[in-house]
């Protein structure tokens, strides 16, 4: 099965992507109508292509669609990657419209009445079931006159592999009709890209030279972007991300409180809300319910501990990225290192791993973090690279 990507980018092609249609004339300029007639407003630009970029994550979706040739989004979401069937004898009346079937938050919400599966497990699809189940609702989001093809760009970890592409493509079978598939730091770094300030001396295009760490649930993939489509040996991957640093808080808690068995979920809700790596600038200190009574947990050092692993490996793939760049590129490389995914929230991530890279002999490194719209990046990339790209370029999944 062929997987198609991409053409390499560069400012012109990027910019041409981003323009927005010219506008149309209004009645009275056209026609020569009096100054007091009516102004006659454009309708909103149609087609009959929608464009979508999907970010399909271990643990969050998010999705931003737009016609073809039109600058205003039709849909822009972040959910949970959660599919919830209904569990036998559920009395009527108890979930939502009666409904066999939640996603996303509302699975989250009623998770005591339904069987949860996650669709992804590492970034891959582990649930081919769940996952043409869970795309169909995303679908579903992209309120688009009936009739009109869609075409989406969908980011994949850079660690994947063909037949977790090929897995990919079966899920979106029926759901899209042309796909492209892209590496999701290359997509993180075109959703960042500010295409305003492109050929502004002062501004560090993201695109030209730089190194984009993306944590997420499933993996941390490290990739160079150099103003062209990454091969293989510009990204280097691990499964340690998120998820891991979860199973390794949770393993940490149950041992220092033999009595507590907390859920994922509410282990990944504490360290969400107290993950930190280098020194803490506070107390990391729960209440939760136990057999019904409240109990008091101390987590300051198992969060650091947990999350110190994570920083660890993320040092370890941003050295062996560094020493796949060319002489020429590095030095520059080292002033543009960006953090995105939900693992760019660990508090004081970027500042420790500046201080180890310093600490190894790298010349001044400098390392930055998106900010708090990490979850929208890649999705807002791919569109960008769904408008970019040529009619050559797409493939029907399946074909």
């Amino acid at each position: 099965m062929r997987t198609t990507f991409v053409a390499p980018l560069t400012p012109d092609t990027a910019r041409e992507g981003q323009r927005k249609p010219a506008a149309t004339p209004t009645a009275s300029a056209s026609s020569g109508a009096p100054e007091n007639a009516p102004v006659v407003t454009p309708k909103p630009v149609k087609s009959d292509v929608v464009l979508a970029g999907l970010d399909l994550g271990t643990n969050k979706t998010c999705i931003k669609a737009a016609y073809a040739g039109a600058p205003d989004l039709l849909a822009s979401a972040v959910i949970p990657t959660l599919v919830g069937y209904t569990k036998e004898g559920i009395v009527d009346n108890l979930l939502p419209g009666n409904a066999k079937l939640l996603f996303g938050q509302e699975a989250v919400k009623n998770r005591l009445y339904l069987r949860c599966v996650p669709p992804l497990l590492d970034g891959v699809i582990e649930d081919m079931s769940a996952a043409k189940d869970f795309l169909r609702h995303v679908r579903s989001l992209v309120k688009a006159d009936p009739g009109v093809e869609l075409r989406a760009v969908v980011g994949v970890p850079a660690s994947a592999d063909r037949t977790a592409r090929e897995k990919l493509l079966v899920a979106l079978q029926g759901i899209a009709d042309k796909v492209a598939l892209i590496p999701e730091p290359f997509l993180a770094a075109l959703g960042v890209r500010d295409e305003s300030r492109i050929g502004d001396a002062k501004y560090i295009d993201p695109v030209r030279n730089s190194l984009f760490v993306d944590i997420g649930a499933g993996t941390t993939d490290v990739c160079l972007v150099q103003g062209y489509f990454p091969s293989a040996d510009d990204q280097v991957s691990s499964s340690f991300a998120g998820d891991r640093v979860d199973a390794v808080l949770a393993d940490a808690i149950r041992k220092q409180y033999p009595n507590v068995d907390l859920s994922m979920v509410k282990v990944r809700e504490l360290k969400e809300q107290f993950s930190y790596v280098g020194s803490s600038e506070g107390s990391a200190s729960a209440s939760v319910i136990v057999g019904g009574k409240m109990r008091r947990l101390e987590l300051t050092e198992i969060v650091g501990n947990a999350c110190s692993q994570l920083l660890q490996e993320v040092f370890e793939l941003v050295k062996a990225a560094i020493g796949r760049a060319s002489t020429d590129s590095v030095g520059e490389l080292l002033q543009n290192i960006i953090l995105t995914g939900g693992g760019s929230r660990v508090q004081n991530l970027g500042t420790e791993l500046q201080r180890l890279l310093a600490e190894e002999g790298y010349e001044k490194p400098r390392v930055q973090t998106v900010g708090d719209n990490y979850r929208e990046f890649v999705a807002q990339g791919a569109l960008a690279a769904a408008r970019q790209a040529r009619e050559s370029q797409w493939q029907r999944p399946g074909a």
